[in-house]
């Protein structure tokens, strides 16, 4: 008893460090095409003799059954409904031990944890390989855009507001607001976070703020699963006194210069009209003459 018991723990153990070795974490994007990896490396199988089910590891789904291959062919009779027409092996790929299944259109109701179970009926039926595929989804957000107050504007010492947005993206997001000026964290005013029918994510944010001379304000957008950080940037850099009397200057000059160039314009075109009036006047003339000269 004492051998078997042993016998028994040791099968136990060593089937639930196979599984854990064999167990994946995948990340597909909601609408995708996932496959899900299951290969044998073991010796040369016959079809015939194989029996492979792919199903849901959470055993408080009322439906488990994803995708069933019995002696060679597909079996439907007990795969949920969810995943009809949805789950393919790759056929070219079964003699060689390879077990994986194609899942296609996923949507945030197939994130589970996956079992593959391979059997092999010769004098008696064994399972000869499992494997774990968890299944996470996740969707990039769209670049953030942030609004912020009018720049340049004199409104040192006030309290200003920024907003943030994003969407179409999934899971839900973390939403920071950095000061840039020292990479310091900023609490947000309101955060909302609103789910859409395609399961999808929009996201809005405020920040409210004592406006300063050099405000660098940045929101930034974090997908954890896709490892996505999404980031937009507001710079406030005000005038000095000095600079604005400078520039006020360099405007009054070139107001001058085109001043001048104006009035050099204008005489030289009147001087072309007086050119061009007097040529006429002579050539006129001298049609007179000669018209006179013939009588």
């Amino acid at each position: 008893h004492f051998f078997h018991i042993t016998f028994l723990f040791f099968s136990l153990s060593f089937n639930l460090v196979v599984i854990a070795l064999e167990e994946k974490i995948i990340v597909s994007k909601l609408g995708d095409n996932a496959t899900l990896s299951c290969i044998y490396r073991g010796r040369e199988l016959h079809l015939k003799n194989l029996r492979v089910y792919w199903q849901i590891a959470d055993d408080q789904e009322e439906c488990s059954v994803v995708h069933a291959l019995i002696s060679g062919q597909d079996n439907e009779s007990e795969q949920c409904i969810h995943f009809k027409n949805r789950t393919q092996l790759f056929w070219d790929r079964l003699k060689n031990g390879d077990f994986s299944l194609l899942l296609l259109n996923v949507s945030q109701s197939d994130e589970h944890t996956y079992k593959c179970v391979v059997l092999q009926k010769t004098e008696y039926t064994r399972v000869i390989h499992q494997a774990e595929v968890v299944l996470s989804l996740a969707a990039s957000y769209s670049q953030p855009i942030l609004s912020g107050p009018i720049k340049n504007s004199n409104s040192t010492g006030e309290e200003v507001t920024f907003s943030c947005r994003s969407g179409n993206g999934y899971p839900e997001p973390n939403v920071y607001w950095i000061n840039k000026t020292d990479n310091s964290h900023l609490p947000p005013s309101q955060l909302n976070i609103t789910p859409h029918a395609d399961g999808t994510y929009s996201v809005f944010s405020t920040l409210r703020v004592k406006a300063t001379s050099n405000m660098q304000i940045e929101c930034s957008i974090e997908n954890k699963i896709l490892r996505e950080n999404l980031s937009a940037n507001y710079t406030q850099q005000k005038q000095s006194n000095g600079s604005s009397t400078e520039s006020h200057k360099n405007l009054e000059k070139k107001g001058q210069g085109a001043q001048a160039a104006g009035i050099i314009s204008i005489v030289i075109l009147i001087g072309l009209l007086v050119g061009l009036t007097c040529w006429l006047w002579r050539w006129r003339s001298s049609k007179l003459v000669s018209y006179t000269g013939n009588e």
